[in-house]
């Protein structure tokens, strides 16, 4: 709490500095914020390139867990819990990524925009383990199993659902369409094709209330609620938050942080004003509040510069090793202002959730 106060106290001064001489800063914002613990490399593409990470929990030594990263132009990163590069794989334009843990395996999809393909990976629980414990793995360069979309494939997220199984949501660029697909027996299948209404990017499944969570960008811009209990009728859903609420500019990356098997918060990227907005889990989804994350202070701890414009996200809540022993939080920063490099490349940066908790009082819900 004594450091968190310091760091409140220098930001506070930090404001003042910088309005002095006209330089608008972040940390001004009317909303509280958090710092990066870590970061990961730039990524080697320039531009618009890093896209959506996925958190794979390793259940038996948590502090070599690992983080998939997307280069949507090129590839797929794998990350250490520090941000360390342990592996990477010249995939083509993987857009975005998620992963479920079911028994001995990881299921890991990407949204393959050069093939228009839906990609899934099966990997024994047991190579993630011996990679993440020798700092090299890496997706194999051929899929499991790859399966045609009818979308310009864009978004991707998965699911575990207790009626269809293994489940996974592609959205379609410059258009409204969501696809549902489900994996069973060795095969891929294409379940459903439903309209969200406008271009959308991020979604979350949540497994236990059977909700999918998804972001609809340049029409509406909102963050919608299905409910799948009502399949295969998804006509009918709620509108959680929208440009007239709390969200700034396109609503993006949409996260799940579970703190049972009920109840958490449901994480949303505005990208717009570059901040993260906080939902209650459950219906009707009550807005919580909204925090940013700014330059971490370079007395306290090793420099980690702003997050700005983010696009994919993703959290767990698990106790991960002392740094993150109340969860992580990952975001990609569109505008990273790296120190050490010729040419700004975007990244991926790390959060303790812990700091979301004490700057939102999270406790108090």
């Amino acid at each position: 709490m004594i450091s968190y106060i310091l760091d409140s106290v220098l930001r506070f001064l930090l404001c003042i500095t910088m309005l002095t001489f006209f330089i608008p800063l972040a940390a001004c914002s009317d909303y509280p914020s958090v710092t990066s613990v870590y970061e990961t490399p730039e990524v080697d593409t320039k531009g618009d390139a890093a896209d959506d990470p996925a958190i794979w929990t390793n259940f038996d030594s948590p502090n070599n867990s690992l983080i998939f990263g997307t280069d949507k132009r090129a590839g797929v990163y794998v990350y250490d819990l520090k941000g360390s590069k342990v592996g990477y794989t010249a995939l083509g334009e993987i857009n975005n990524i998620d992963l479920r843990i079911i028994e001995s395996e990881t299921y890991i999809v990407g949204s393959n925009r050069t093939d228009q393909t839906i990609d899934l990976w099966i990997v024994r629980n047991e190579n993630l383990k011996d990679g993440a414990s020798d700092k090299n793995f890496s997706l194999n360069q051929s899929p499991s199993i790859s399966e045609s979309t009818d979308v310009n494939v864009y978004g991707i997220c998965a699911g575990f659902d207790k009626e269809f199984g293994l489940i996974f949501f592609a959205t379609e660029d410059e258009g409204p369409s969501v696809e549902m697909w489900n994996y069973r027996n060795g095969s891929m299948q294409r379940l459903l094709t439903f309209d969200n209404g406008g271009e959308s990017e991020g979604c979350v499944y949540d497994d236990e209330h059977r909700t999918l969570f998804i972001s609809e960008e340049e029409t509406n811009g909102v963050l919608k609620a299905y409910d799948l209990t009502a399949y295969p009728d998804l006509s009918n859903y709620k509108v959680v938050d929208s440009r007239e609420g709390n969200i700034g500019g396109d609503p993006e990356g949409v996260a799940l942080y579970k703190t049972s098997s009920v109840a958490g918060y449901i994480i949303l990227s505005s990208q717009g004003d570059s901040k993260f907005n906080l939902y209650r889990r459950q219906a009707p989804y009550q807005y919580i509040g909204s925090f940013m994350v700014t330059d971490s202070d370079r007395l306290f701890r090793e420099y980690v510069d702003s997050v700005s414009e983010t696009d994919g996200i993703d959290a767990v809540n698990f106790s991960f090793n002392s740094t993150f022993d109340s969860g992580l939080l990952v975001v990609q920063d569109d505008k990273n202002d790296c120190d050490n490099c010729d040419e700004k490349r975007q990244n991926f940066k790390y959060i303790d959730f812990k700091d979301v908790e004490q700057v939102l009082n999270l406790t108090t819900f």
